[in-house]
């Protein structure tokens, strides 16, 4: 029988979640979704220092935005009698031993190995110590890191959902601290536990963290468990293929939201199908997204994140947005101003612009008082309609001769204020006639 599918999300809450973060929640969501598993959000804060809870209701808020709802919810500063069980169970096995390099005494031995044309991998010093030699240290004020030995010789293969097959051989890789000189744990051990506690089935993640997964594999086995299925996808670069600048690689999710006023599946539609070999389309609702997925499609290469693509996205997502999706975020703009204008926003607030043209006050735009003048006096009764502009346009081509640009930007720029815009045929109506010629007129309205 099949074990049902079960993903986890593991953020930190120790800042706001930014472009990576929410690549990796939505892979992993999208493949949940799409398999009918259950998605746990684990707050990985076992730095008390730096967590805050104020960071932890941002990334649930981000998360909720874009639609990327959980089933159960973890905490790991709630586990660290857990964490703890496992570290006794690992120091009686023999598989976690005490090391007391200082971080100079780590990085000389890496340059000593690194100029003998060697791989960088710690020598296990902290085997050969005996309890004198730890007493002495202890002595002299030092405090001990604890790695985990991995077993040797091994090679860790296992067939990744993205890359193929995958193989490491641990001897080239350095056995790992889990635990720090103060005795807290680093990410490994605790993140092993829950894996196998909550019964993880599936590791989705960047392809940065495939060793640590080799590295990892035999953590799960030590620890009475088995590894998961892994997929490691490729690592978002900047627009030309160069590594994604700090400034592009965190900026905040909320910040997109709350100060760049972006929809959220805009994000949803780039970030779904960034690697991939399906086209990114601006989609209005993430379900396409959910029944298009598929590891299948994920390229190895790089994938190229452009924050341009967000507005563009965002831009088309709105343009094919119905007003009752947005009614409730709009003040002031009724349905018939959102059908004609959306098509010429490019984020949501822009609206505004347009209702300002509707609604006032505005400073008309007139570059022929006379001419100006001379439309008002033509134009045609109230109430208009949509034929309204093309019979008071025709009028005024008549009466003054202008025809083409020269008639109808003059007319444009007077009444909205603006060079470009939605339809005057389609806005005409929508604008009370008095304002209209008070605008003609050259006045504030």
């Amino acid at each position: 029988m099949t074990k049902p599918v079960k993903v986890r999300f593991a953020p930190s809450p120790t800042g706001l979640l930014h472009v990576g973060n929410i690549r990796t929640a939505l892979v992993n969501w999208l493949f949940c979704r799409k398999v009918g598993g259950t998605f746990l959000l684990r707050m990985d804060d076992t730095d008390v220092a730096r967590s805050t809870e104020a960071f932890a209701e941002a990334i649930e808020r981000d998360l909720t935005w874009l639609g990327l709802n959980w089933d159960e919810t973890a905490r790991q500063s709630d586990r660290f009698d857990r964490y703890e069980q496992a570290r006794d169970k690992l120091k009686a096995d023999g598989r976690l031993y005490a090391c007391y390099e200082s971080g100079q005494e780590l990085e000389l031995k890496r340059k000593v190995q690194l100029g003998q044309g060697k791989p960088p991998v710690y020598d296990r010093a902290g085997l050969a110590l005996t309890d004198a030699e730890k007493a002495d240290f202890g002595a002299e004020g030092r405090k001990a890191h604890w790695r985990f030995k991995l077993d040797l010789p091994a090679r860790v293969e296992w067939q990744d959902l993205v890359k193929g097959r995958q193989s490491f051989d641990l001897a080239a890789l350095s056995d790992p601290v889990l635990i720090r000189e103060d005795g807290s744990f680093l990410y490994t051990l605790p993140s092993v536990v829950d894996d196998i506690d909550f019964g993880i089935t599936h590791i989705m993640r960047g392809e940065d963290h495939a060793a640590n997964s080799a590295v990892q594999t035999q953590l799960f086995e030590a620890l009475g468990g088995s590894a998961p299925e892994y997929a490691h996808f490729s690592l978002l670069t900047g627009a030309g293929g160069e590594g994604l600048s700090k400034r592009l690689g965190t900026a905040s999710i909320q910040s997109y939201r709350d100060e760049d006023g972006l929809e959220a599946m805009s994000i949803n539609s780039l970030l779904a199908r960034l690697g991939s070999s399906e086209s990114i389309e601006p989609m209005t609702s993430i379900k396409p997204l959910i029944d298009g997925f598929d590891f299948a499609k994920y390229s190895r290469s790089s994938a190229k994140f452009d924050p341009k693509d967000l507005e563009i996205l965002n831009a088309k997502i709105l343009h094919q947005t119905d007003f009752a999706a947005v009614a409730d975020r709009l003040d002031g703009v009724d349905e018939a101003l959102w059908t004609i204008g959306r098509g010429n926003i490019t984020k949501l607030n822009d609206i505004n612009e347009l209702k300002v043209i509707v609604k006032g006050p505005l400073e008309p735009v007139i570059a022929d008082p006379a001419f100006a003048a001379q439309a008002a006096e033509l134009l045609p009764a109230a109430p208009w309609d949509a034929t309204s502009w093309k019979s008071w346009t025709t009028a005024v081509k008549e009466a003054t001769g202008a025809k083409g640009r020269a008639l109808f930007m003059p007319l444009r720029q007077a009444i909205t204020g603006m060079d470009h815009g939605p339809e005057m045929g389609l806005l005409l109506p929508l604008i009370d006639p008095e304002i209209v010629k008070a605008r003609l007129l050259g006045k504030t309205a």
